[in-house]
């Protein structure tokens, strides 16, 4: 008979590695509960950024990346996932519950995955345009599929657009007290196991040359990647019809799904979500979509430097703080 029940271990490995997965300010947003043979995810209310992540839909979007990364994880240890989203209507924040089958076998598509778990970073720096972009493009359709969230390229030309509602949000934002403090909070300059690491941030020069991104504090006068004079990444927008948490999750592991394919592909990344934070730049960036959808989220994706070292891991909470 073929086994249907992981290991602790072997989840607790799986976890750690899916820990990996992004979210807001790396928050880590995830609780995980194994109950029986079921390992459950939920959303841990207490780590919504309130100011900045109004009603917690980035927070679900991150925990959509972890599942994602979590099945991957699971995949390339020899177990299948089945996945049941939201099997508790009266507990919203319950958002997954997972069984595993033991796999027949770990195809080589399974290892890449989960080797890009621990390769992928959020890269803030300028970009070089990406290499061959239409089969990357052909290859990130194929391996999202048509699920409910939609990928759709941001033509050049409307890059313009792009960059006036991001300059709208930092606008709209500037003088928001609990935002900015929120802000300051998750860089602030000592070690953490969460938050964003001084050394992930940008210079005021290096910003300057990067028109779409959040505008986190300035760290030091470093210039970085000084011969790419301006950002030439693609910028992906993932849209869902409606607007609810399911969407997000959804949302979520469509993010983790494209990162994970650009950088097994040798790709850089940079998921950007301050544009659709506030309700008139949102409507921007709807705007530029070719059907009508929510937008959930943004990513820049392009190559960097050869031979240039990656940046380093951000911190991660205690696999004791994530697993129960």
């Amino acid at each position: 008979m073929r086994a249907t029940t992981a290991d602790t271990e072997v989840i607790r490995a799986a976890v750690t590695l899916a820990a990996r997965a992004p979210s807001l300010h790396n928050t880590q947003p995830w609780l995980w509960v194994v109950r029986g043979d079921a390992l459950q995810l939920h959303l841990d209310r207490s780590r919504i950024v309130r100011n900045t992540d109004t009603g917690g839909r980035e927070a679900v979007i991150g925990c959509g990346a972890m599942l994602d990364h979590l099945v991957a994880a699971m995949a390339v240890a020899g177990w299948s996932a089945d996945v049941d989203r939201f099997p508790d209507p009266d507990d919203g924040a319950h958002l997954a519950t997972l069984t595993f089958t033991r796999a027949d076998t770990v195809t080589a598509v399974q290892r890449r995955r989960a080797d890009a778990i621990l390769r992928r970073r959020t890269d803030r720096l300028p970009f070089l345009a990406p290499t061959d972009w239409p089969a990357l493009e052909a290859a990130l359709r194929a391996a999202i599929g048509s699920g409910p969230t939609a990928l759709d390229v941001l033509p050049v030309e409307l890059h313009t657009e792009l960059v006036q509602a991001s300059v709208l949000t930092e606008d709209a934002q500037r003088y928001n007290s609990g935002y900015q403090a929120e802000l300051d909070w998750w860089t602030a300059p000592f070690e953490y196991v969460e938050g964003i690491p001084r050394s992930s941030l940008m210079s005021e020069e290096e910003g300057g040359r990067v028109a779409v991104n959040r505008a986190f504090p300035a760290e030091g006068d470093r210039h970085r990647r000084a011969h790419v004079p301006d950002d030439r990444a693609v910028v992906l927008v993932l849209s869902t019809p409606q607007d609810t948490y399911r969407d997000a999750l959804h949302c979520g592991e469509t993010l983790s799904t494209v990162l994970l394919e650009c950088t097994a592909a040798g790709h850089a990344t940079c998921p950007v979500t301050h544009v659709t934070e506030i309700p008139s730049a949102r409507s921007v960036v709807a705007a530029m979509l070719p059907r009508a959808g929510v937008p959930q989220a943004l990513i820049r994706v392009g190559r960097t430097p050869e031979l240039e070292d990656s940046p380093p891991m951000t911190p991660r909470r205690d696999i004791a703080d994530i697993l129960r």
